[in-house]
């Protein structure tokens, strides 16, 4: 019995050494087909994004109050939610923090109730046109 149990080990090992040896990882590529006009719409929606002070997005304000409270709340904010960029602005006398750059008010509401849970001042608002 043990002699048999050493040459059934025996031969798993040497199966197992031979496929290990002759066998061998696949190589490929990958060619992507994509219609020009998604480059071109990409290119739009980044230039969109650029303004942020579109009168025709939403903002969410977290904060309005002097520079160093608005400081500690674009940070709390950028270490809260990663995904929405906090930007100061200054418009006399107070500093405020803003987020986000929403298309749709619906996108907006949906980040206000999170958002909420740490600032619970916060609101939604559209920037006004800059002359």
């Amino acid at each position: 019995m043990n002699a048999f149990h050493s040459k059934t080990a025996f031969i798993i090992s040497f199966c197992t050494i031979f496929m290990a040896i002759h066998s061998y990882a696949q190589e490929g590529s990958v060619t992507i087909n994509q219609d020009e006009k998604i480059t071109k719409l990409l290119d739009i929606k980044k230039e969109m994004n650029r303004d942020e002070t579109d009168s025709r997005r939403y903002k969410i304000q977290i904060y309005s109050g002097n520079r160093s409270g608005a400081q500690s709340a674009q940070t709390e904010f950028s270490n809260t939610y990663s995904q929405w960029r906090p930007v100061m602005h200054y418009e006399t006398p107070n500093f405020k923090v803003w987020a986000g750059n929403f298309s749709t008010r619906l996108e907006a509401d949906r980040a206000l109730q999170k958002i909420k849970r740490t600032f619970s001042s916060a609101f939604i608002f559209k920037p006004k046109k800059k002359k």
